[in-house]
């Protein structure tokens, strides 16, 4: 489940989040997010980034905020009706066009989850929840990074961070990310899909997930059929599957892709190591658009995030939908003390 069980005050995690482009809809979204009580219910959200810009989307929602400047997390008071802001003032508003890209945009946007990523490997944070960023004002800003997940990996110096989906109780890996499907392909070897189950069970492992069962997709139609339309499934999927097994992971497949996430949603497996970007990226949205959360497994600190973009077009005009924005706060509150409790 996406929705975060209820904790007592003295249990919330101090959640930060960085309020992503000023240009776009992030800021809409955290406020519209904080204006409701179950947030706060379930944690302390601290959020990221400049004070004139999250004045004005207060504004703009129309909700009854406060904003609360703070130095450091500790200073935050937590309340619905207030909203704790580090505030890095760095963006001049008389340049702000809202759906517009930037440098100032993309380096303000940078900022912000460089702060946020100090602030959690130094302890005083519990999880990151993110906001959208567009990488075209990142590349504008000479940001050397094309996403979040880089800019993490970057940020706090880990290797190869895992992205996981989660969207009603069904969560999905990738063995391969941001890469042309023939790349993709060329990437699946048996070497491959052997770490990346070893790595995503210990991730699954990390945020208390016990006695887990684990399913891969396969590549071709109905698995290749032993090599009918295909060979990839017999010659490096299920070998390295086999490879998993027996150091001990509990994984099945290739299931055929057109089974594998359905049977998942249902609860038949804990998890899906999909093989590239839109097979699981389909699955997941199809379930529910708005309620997909991505999780980044591999940091030194937990990460959520929505899983849509700055939406340039409908920003700055109330009318951008903020229940993913809730979901990956809530997803960051409900993971955040198992991860804290087999931090790595």
């Amino acid at each position: 489940m996406t929705t975060a069980t209820k904790t007592t005050t003295t249990e919330r995690a101090i959640i930060a989040i960085p309020m992503g482009d000023p240009a776009g809809i992030g800021p809409e979204i955290t406020m519209k997010s904080l204006a409701k009580k179950e947030i706060y219910d379930v944690c302390k959200p601290l959020v990221i980034g400049d004070a004139a810009v999250l004045q004005k989307a207060i504004e703009i929602v129309g909700a009854d905020l406060t904003i609360n400047e703070v130095n450091a997390p500790a200073e935050g008071k937590y309340e619905l009706g207030t909203v704790d802001v580090i505030n890095l003032n760095n963006i001049d508003m008389n340049q702000l066009q809202y759906g517009e890209v930037s440098a100032q945009g993309g380096q303000g946007a940078f900022e912000y989850i460089k702060k946020a990523v100090e602030l959690a490997t130094a302890g005083e944070v519990k999880a990151l929840a993110t906001t959208p960023i567009n990488k075209e004002s990142l590349k504008a800003a000479n940001v050397p990074y094309i996403g979040h997940t880089e800019m993490l990996e970057a940020l706090a110096g880990s290797n190869d961070p895992l992205t996981m989906f989660e969207v009603k109780g069904m969560r999905i890996f990738f063995l391969t990310r941001h890469l042309s499907l023939k790349d993709a392909i060329a990437a699946m070897t048996k070497e491959r899909v052997h770490d990346y189950l070893i790595r995503c069970d210990r991730a699954l492992a990390r945020l208390g997930v016990e006695n887990r069962r684990w399913a891969v997709a396969g590549l071709n139609p109905h698995s290749g059929e032993g090599g009918l339309f295909g060979w990839e499934e017999v010659e490096q999927i299920k070998p390295g599957i086999e490879m998993a097994v027996a150091d001990g992971i509990n994984a099945v497949g290739p299931v055929p892709a057109d089974s594998v996430f359905f049977q998942a949603l249902n609860g038949k497996y804990d998890a899906v190591l999909s093989l590239y970007h839109d097979q699981g990226h389909i699955a997941a949205k199809m379930t529910d658009f708005h309620r997909t959360i991505s999780i980044t497994n591999g940091l030194p600190f937990l990460r959520t995030s929505v899983d849509h973009g700055t939406a340039f077009d409908i920003a700055g005009k109330n009318i951008a939908e903020s229940t993913s924005m809730e979901e990956c706060i809530k997803l960051a509150a409900q993971y955040a003390p198992k991860f804290t409790a087999n931090s790595l």
